[in-house]
């Protein structure tokens, strides 16, 4: 740009170029897990915590919150009189090693929940978590972090949950430590999830899931 063109321009403008300029060049701000935990424990919204960073997350679409609240309702019916608790978005869980925090849609704890600090609010040992997949999410919820859920050595099934169509993927830990796929299409069709002793079929979680509703496309 030549001083012709950089005359023209208002001194407003330069001054917010300037400062937005400056605030690019920044390095980011490392934040240790404490520092994480006491800003997220104030915050109006909740975020992810990775590596020393946050990343805010979006608010879920309509159907996603359905399908959210239709498998907590089916699993805390079958499990209410055993030693499990379900769990939904606003646990935080901890994944060791990785040292990632992050909110589960849905997670099953059963026996003796143990939590990060006194204030009980970040998770351990979930032996089941759930994830509704959106159109932003799906990438990462399918690869990146099932890699770090599979940190946790307490948990023994990954469910994943479509929003634009019936499709479930169950994802269950082997006695030798590989996981095994499975799939459902059909409403006809029933999940059956060992490691919390439940069974969903699918017709009870796709009620009242308005699948031509538009997901929820703004990233976590």
């Amino acid at each position: 740009m030549d001083i012709m063109v950089w005359l023209e321009i208002p001194i407003a403008m330069l001054c917010w170029l300037s400062a937005e300029i400056a605030l690019a060049s920044q390095p980011k701000t490392f934040l240790t897990p404490e520092e994480y935990l006491e800003l997220e424990r104030k915050a109006e919204y909740r975020s992810e915590y990775y590596q020393g960073e946050m990343f805010a997350m979006a608010g879920a679409s309509y159907p996603h919150n359905v399908l959210s609240m239709n498998l907590s309702a089916l699993l805390h019916a079958q499990l209410r009189r055993r030693s499990c608790r379900v769990v939904q978005s606003d646990m935080r869980v901890r994944v060791d090693p990785t040292g990632l925090y992050t909110y589960p849609d849905v997670a099953v704890v059963c026996g003796q929940p143990q939590f990060a600090d006194e204030n009980a609010d970040t998770l351990l040992n979930p032996g089941f978590i759930a994830e509704v997949l959106s159109p932003s999410t799906e990438g990462y919820d399918r690869g990146r972090k099932f890699e770090y859920y599979r940190g946790i050595e307490s948990l023994a099934e990954y469910l994943l949950v479509a929003q634009d169509r019936v499709h479930v993927d169950l994802h269950t830990r082997q006695p030798d430590g590989r996981w095994v796929l499975s799939e459902a299409s059909r409403l006809e069709d029933t999940l059956d999830l060992q490691s919390i002793g439940c069974q969903v079929a699918l017709a009870d979680l796709y009620e009242k899931v308005d699948l031509t509703a538009p997901a929820s496309s703004t990233p976590p």
